[in-house]
């Protein structure tokens, strides 16, 4: 599980194991504990290293609650399979596993909380009005809290400026528009005009659902019960990106990108327009990278103006085995703190969910990207919810990327999709 530096290598979802959690129904005293102790806090692997710090505040403060970092691998298959043999009770010794609480990426909390790996939370305990709203519907599931948001993320249109400059164009705000541009500039400059993250796994996921999303469509419904993918505005997303390759200003070299590889051709200067999270605006705006202050970044335009990302990042869960509930409590609140989210920016440069912090003048002067993320997030939407979302994503990767590749038309990729998701629902 990572960050999301990307839905790929930057997701770098940090898993964040805790002991124990006042709940609905759940008193301090219940589990192996009392309501306050030690605490185990896993990751997927700090790449930025912000995290030991953050928690040294903590422990420093919190002499007899103080938390233990265990970082698991970097890949979120790894990590997944890591929390879920834990949550199901460690090494079959019958006394529920080593983490606490759990910083999952938002596409899990559904499957976890469908199968009961972690605990419903009392809304009442965490400031959610002061979060970005969207972000507080990926930690719901069924109606219930079942995680609360520490880092959110969202997709953006990276642009080069200086090139939309010379050329006296705007940044596209809809699909025509980049479709025209990435036809006609781009080549002026030997450039590639527009990729993504198309190779097979989570990322095409992602960005196959954007392109649902930003026509209007969906992809499930009733938190995985119902399937609502076979429409027009699906036939309509999925076209767009079939297309881009088609008529070649989506080179074919795209359909082997990851966030990284995306990155790093935008950043050599090899492409006009790239979607990607916030973590490549800053890489391609780093003193030293051949861009550096060439770089742009919009919403993700869609059919008739800006479209939808998804949302992306970690929450907060609770396993059920957590041994001491008040202390989880009292973690969450104290890593989504104000203060603490501020860290999470500047030290990690990760997006924090606390709207007041994308408002603030001295970090927009830092972090210029801020605003147009805050515009992005607050249009957003999460991934569809499903228990068995790892089955969900699969599926909707075979399928557009042989959309994608010439295999299938949109057409007949929305109806197979539909076949498919519909027996994964059942």
């Amino acid at each position: 599980m990572r960050w999301i530096h990307a839905a790929g290598r930057g997701l770098l979802v940090l898993v964040v194991v805790m002991t124990g959690y006042i709940a609905s129904g759940v008193h301090a005293d219940e589990g192996t504990g009392s309501g306050r102790g030690p605490l185990t806090l896993a990751t997927a692997g700090d790449l930025t290293g912000y995290l030991g710090p953050l928690l040294e505040g903590w422990n420093r403060t919190h002499p007899d609650e103080k938390v233990t970092l265990v970082e698991l691998p970097d890949s979120a298959d790894e990590t997944r399979a890591q929390m879920i043999t834990d949550l199901r009770g460690g090494d079959d010794d019958g006394g529920g596993g080593r983490f606490d609480l759990l910083n999952i990426d938002v596409s899990w909390t559904s499957e976890f909380a469908a199968h009961g790996w972690i605990r419903p939370l009392p809304r009442d305990r965490f400031p959610l009005g002061s979060f970005l709203q969207p972000v507080v519907d990926t930690a719901t599931y069924d109606g219930q809290l079942y995680a609360v948001p520490y880092v959110t993320n969202a997709g953006l249109l990276l642009y080069r400026k200086d090139i939309l400059a010379k050329e006296g164009v705007d940044p596209p705000r809809t699909w025509a528009e980049l479709e025209q541009q990435a036809k006609t500039i781009a080549p002026k400059y030997g450039l590639d005009g527009y990729a993504g993250q198309f190779l097979p796994y989570e990322g095409l996921t992602v960005n196959a659902a954007e392109a649902v999303y930003s026509a209007g469509g969906s992809i499930l419904g009733d938190e995985g019960e119902r399937v609502t993918v076979d429409s027009t505005a699906a036939r309509e997303g999925i076209d767009f990106l079939s297309r881009g390759v088609r008529e070649g200003w989506i080179p074919k070299r795209a359909l082997a990108y990851k966030e990284e590889e995306s990155k790093q051709a935008f950043q050599d200067g090899r492409l006009l327009f790239l979607r990607n999270w916030p973590y490549a605006y800053v890489a391609a705006s780093a003193k030293g990278s051949p861009v550096a202050g060439k770089v742009g970044a919009v919403p993700l335009p869609g059919p008739g103006g800006p479209g939808m990302s998804v949302l992306g990042g970690s929450n907060l869960a609770v396993g059920t085995h957590a041994r001491h509930p008040d202390s989880a409590a009292r973690l969450i609140a104290y890593l989504t703190s104000e203060r603490v989210q501020r860290q999470v920016l500047t030290r990690g440069a990760l997006p924090p969910v606390r709207a007041d912090v994308y408002k603030d003048p001295e970090l927009v002067r830092e972090f210029p990207y801020l605003p147009t993320l805050r515009e992005s997030v607050l249009r957003a939407a999460p991934r569809p919810k499903s228990p068995r979302y790892d089955q969900v994503s699969l599926v909707v990767q075979a399928v557009v990327r042989d959309a994608m590749s010439g295999r299938e038309t949109p057409e007949a990729a929305v109806r197979r999709l539909a076949r498919e998701l519909d027996a994964v629902a059942r």
